[in-house]
């Protein structure tokens, strides 16, 4: 069977994963909210659309029926994954996304058990956030297999694409978050600073709450992860002069604000993601202070994304995945984004 739906078609990383999915000789269902967009989709590619919203359980059950897997792109994924998990259990069908956001994962995680009953795969983050972040840690898992602290840190240009914008805005309101001892920690935004080698030259970053604070966990079983993203240290400050007024960025009237603006984002267009790339780096250390390291290079992120939700696709597709909730190690492989177009392993 090479058909499934994307929620979210119509979007910006949801069209690269269409694009994508036609190379590779599979046939989505467009899905989504803007009728137009979608239509105007549907006769350029050739592909059959339908236009709803979220809103109607049982009406979301009827467009999903009969469909073997929903990959949903519709963001900020705090607003959408209930509806259409829900969805996705009531009718069988297996639930992909391609969020980052830590309590998207943690929801995901807790329908494991109802996934099971109905022989479904939950796989939530098949994208950027958190493929290579999370294959990275299960690799130094296996390296230092007692490991009990790890560090992963991404460097991604290009730009944002609106949706990512959106819930970086959502993700200000929330402030930080790290796993300490096993717990999932609330922390002070820019909670620390530090820098990551890149070619000889050394690159500022900060803690964020991405989304391996939570899958990889869940992955590697270590109980202490901090994640970093690198910006220049006059981001870092202005981050952390926004803790000051932390508690009025929650509020309705300065969210819808923010987010308008975030909106505007076009992101980046095609020359613009083939001239611009990424980097991961991933440390682990044991409570003998033994270390394992290493880096990823990689095409632009949003390029990442779709090959590897479409790999992921194809997985469930073929039918060979166990049921229940997955990471992408999990599902996968560790080694799983080494075998995506472009990346290459840098030890150390």
């Amino acid at each position: 069977m090479s058909t499934f739906l994307i929620y979210g078609a119509n979007g910006y990383t949801g069209r690269l994963i269409v694009a994508e999915a036609l190379r590779q000789n599979l046939k989505p269902v467009l899905a989504g909210r803007n009728r137009e967009a979608l239509a105007a989709m549907g006769a350029e590619f050739g592909l059959n659309w339908r236009a709803f919203d979220l809103t109607d359980p049982a009406a979301l059950q009827r467009e999903f029926d009969g469909q073997p897997l929903i990959l949903n792109c519709a963001g900020p994924f705090s607003q959408t994954v209930r509806p259409v998990l829900d969805a996705c259990l009531a009718v069988r069908a297996h639930y992909l996304d391609i969020t980052g956001e830590i309590d998207v994962f943690a929801l995901c995680h807790r329908a494991h058990d109802d996934a099971l009953a109905r022989g479904i795969v939950v796989a939530p983050g098949t994208g950027f956030d958190v493929v290579p972040t999370d294959c990275v840690a299960a690799l130094l898992k296996q390296r230092l297999p007692d490991a009990t602290h790890l560090v992963l840190a991404f460097e991604a240009g290009g730009g944002p694409s609106p949706g990512t914008a959106k819930t970086s805005v959502e993700g200000l309101a929330k402030g930080g978050r790290a796993r300490i001892d096993g717990k999932l920690v609330d922390v002070p935004l820019g909670w620390k600073s530090r820098t990551f080698p890149r070619d000889g030259q050394a690159r500022s970053a900060m803690t964020i709450p991405w989304g391996d604070v939570y899958t990889a966990y869940i992955s590697t079983g270590i109980p202490n992860i901090e994640t970093y993203m690198t910006v220049s240290p006059a981001t870092i400050s202005r981050v952390r002069r926004l803790r000051l007024i932390r508690p009025l960025l929650g509020l309705a009237p300065v969210q819808a604000w923010l987010k308008r603006r975030a909106g505007a984002t076009p992101g980046p267009d095609a020359g613009r993601r083939e001239r611009s790339d990424c980097r991961v780096w991933g440390e682990a250390r044991n409570a003998a202070g033994a270390e394992a390291k290493l880096q990823l290079a990689a095409p632009n992120g949003y390029a990442l994304t779709a090959t590897a939700s479409v790999g992921m696709v194809r997985r469930l597709l073929s039918g060979a995945a166990a049921a229940g909730f997955h990471t992408p190690s999990q599902l996968m492989g560790a080694d799983y984004v080494l075998g995506l177009p472009g990346v290459r392993l840098i030890d150390g």
